[in-house]
């Protein structure tokens, strides 16, 4: 439901309010998180704050905890400006000095406490919920972020193209197959400018980089019948078209393809897909043609993945430098993302070959020990959802050890919304009643738990997940 004029205007106001405060700064601590969404926002803070001149310096966290709110609130620089995450610990915040720039849920005790919402002047909390729109699917937190940087300046509209890729990053272009919302006023900002081109193509992963058979064979979401992990139909279905598998002796790949090899081959894959599948299989794709060939960065989908795969493995610098344009940091990407590349093989394997999953009536769930990485967990998670090894139609929840506990991440698919699933206070309500804490969106959201409290925790989630959707 689209957000009212009322809300705009507010929210306007308070982009307004806030690049008054930033521009008034003169050191500012950026704090992001370490996914290509949160990446990508620290990297429009970072260079606006450098445009305006501000003294500043970037942190990535991987969640707030108690140190990253003491941390916080302790910091001596003039503003402290949390990107992608922080809305859902807003009332341990007591700085006045505070820029938010966030779509996860609010902390629903600061939003009780507030008889207006914007009314705390100490506080800028820009988020898309406090002004009636959906943050899972309407705009991310590089997409909040990226209209405070335009706000205090409109040539900040270059940076149009990193709030896309952060956005397709946190899958918000999925439900639809297309950007929606005020996802959709960014991307026009970065078609104007030349820095991305909307395709209707196939919404496989790897048009860029993936050989061509590669590409057919590894399409997971939707799987096509005949194509997904069938090596010799991928070859088979080629030739039966007449279109060349290599040339020059090497693999093309598919935006190697003329416009009529592409057309004969999207009809026949739709035509095999199933009808419930198509949409998801077709739809809007987004190609940054001022990126280099063969790197990945010119499809926004793989830029996401980039600097997931830095994020997730303790170098989101990396992901920063990219974004900021240093192209000599793309070699520390590849390795990053071949480690990432054979983690996640590596997880899915572990959890098919040790038959892992379980499931009760309302959930399904498994705890991957120490064998899976706390910030891949819930990319996992997310592929056993899609992989047909388990029902789509209940939520999986997952485990995995961290330092701090037990990470938890869950997912389910976006029809279950609908029925009122809302896994961010599922996961918010549940941990805290085991003595944790959690949040996040609709259909992808987490917590950190006591090692002794998942039994617990899974009879928590079930009875409210039931409540939900029975």
């Amino acid at each position: 439901m689209p957000a009212s004029a009322g809300n705009l205007d507010r929210m306007r106001r308070d982009l307004a309010s806030a690049a008054r405060a930033l521009k008034d700064a003169d050191s500012v601590r950026i704090v992001t998180h370490i996914d290509a969404d949160g990446i990508s926002a620290g990297a429009i803070a970072d260079m606006t704050a450098e445009r305006l001149g501000i003294e500043r310096t970037v942190c990535f966290e991987k969640k707030i905890t108690e140190e990253v709110v003491k941390e916080v609130n302790g910091r001596r620089e003039d503003l402290v400006w949390i990107c992608d995450l922080g809305s859902g610990y807003l009332s341990e915040f007591d700085r006045d000095s505070l820029i938010i720039t966030d779509h996860h849920v609010p902390d629903p005790r600061w939003m009780k406490s507030q008889t207006v919402l914007d009314s705390f002047s100490g506080m800028h909390h820009l988020n898309p919920h406090t002004y009636g729109m959906d943050g899972t699917t309407e705009v991310c937190g590089a997409g909040m972020t990226y209209l405070l940087s335009k706000e205090c300046d409109p040539s900040n509209s270059d940076m149009a193209y990193l709030a896309v890729v952060g956005a397709v990053g946190d899958f918000q272009d999925s439900a639809a197959s297309a950007l929606v919302g005020l996802n959709r006023t960014i991307l026009q900002d970065a078609v104007a400018n030349g820095d991305v081109v909307v395709e209707e193509d196939l919404r496989f992963f790897g048009r860029e980089t993936r050989p061509l058979n590669q590409y057919l064979q590894f399409s997971s979401d939707p799987r096509i019948p005949g194509l997904s992990e069938n090596a010799q139909g991928c070859l088979e279905f080629l030739d039966s078209l007449g279109i060349r598998g290599k040339s020059n002796g090497r693999w093309r790949v598919w935006n190697d393809l003329s416009r009529d090899e592409k057309d004969r081959a999207i009809e026949r894959i739709l035509d095999m897909a199933d009808p419930s599948d198509r949409q998801r299989a077709h739809g809007e794709m987004y190609l940054l043609p001022n990126m280099p060939r063969g790197t990945g960065l010119r499809d926004a989908k793989e830029f996401a993945t980039i600097l997931n795969s830095s994020g997730r493995y303790d170098d989101a610098d990396t992901g920063l430098r990219i974004c900021r344009g240093d192209m000599t940091a793309l070699q520390d990407a590849d390795r990053n993302r071949a480690e990432h590349r054979r983690h996640i093989s590596s997880a899915m394997s572990y959890i098919k070959d040790n038959h892992l999953l379980r499931q009760r009536r309302f959930i399904q769930w498994f705890d991957a020990g120490s064998e899976v990485k706390e910030t891949v967990v819930g990319i996992v998670a997310g592929m056993v959802l899609s992989s047909g090894e388990c029902v789509r139609n209940i939520p999986i929840i997952a485990f995995a050890d961290s330092d701090d506990g037990v990470k938890v991440s869950a997912r389910a698919d976006r029809s279950l919304v609908d029925k009122g699933l809302d896994l961010s206070s599922v996961m918010k309500t549940a941990a805290e009643l085991v003595g944790g804490y959690g949040g996040g969106h609709t259909v992808a959201a987490g917590a950190t738990i006591p090692p002794d409290k998942k039994e617990e925790f899974l009879d928590i989630v079930e009875d409210i997940v039931s409540s939900q959707v029975d």
